[in-house]
């Protein structure tokens, strides 16, 4: 088991940053690989961005790229996701993932792929 606990949304406007971050505490942090995905009201939940177990290899969603970056710190068992540029388009519920992999570098878009998921934290841009 790995408990996930997400921080650091919040009201925003548009062209300002955040940084979130997911917390995982339970089981090794390394052992897995992180994503995060978003919800935004009466959608469906979409994937964001993914880092690798060892933080070499990361992928994005392709309307994201430039905007936000994804990092961790498996000694802080925790990863990030920076988000620069805010548009009123990316409010929306972000929550973090963890899947329980044995490469060391690959990432994972698939929702399906994940073991586990935190409560998400709501970020809301307004324009």
């Amino acid at each position: 088991q790995v408990q996930l606990v997400e921080s650091g949304g919040g009201l925003v406007q548009a062209g300002d940053s955040l940084r979130l971050s997911c917390a995982a505490s339970g089981r090794t942090f390394s052992s897995f690989a992180m994503g995060w995905f978003r919800q935004a009201p009466g959608k469906e939940r979409e994937f964001v961005a993914a880092i690798s177990r060892n933080g070499f290899s990361t992928s994005y969603k392709d309307s994201t790229k430039g905007r936000f970056t994804i990092s961790r710190d498996n000694a802080a068992n925790t990863v990030y996701l920076q988000i620069n540029s805010l548009k009123p388009e990316d409010t929306a519920v972000y929550s973090c993932a963890a899947q329980h992999a044995s490469s060391l570098t690959d990432t994972y878009s698939a929702s399906r792929m994940y073991d586990y998921w935190g409560q998400g934290t709501q970020v809301t841009v307004s324009s």
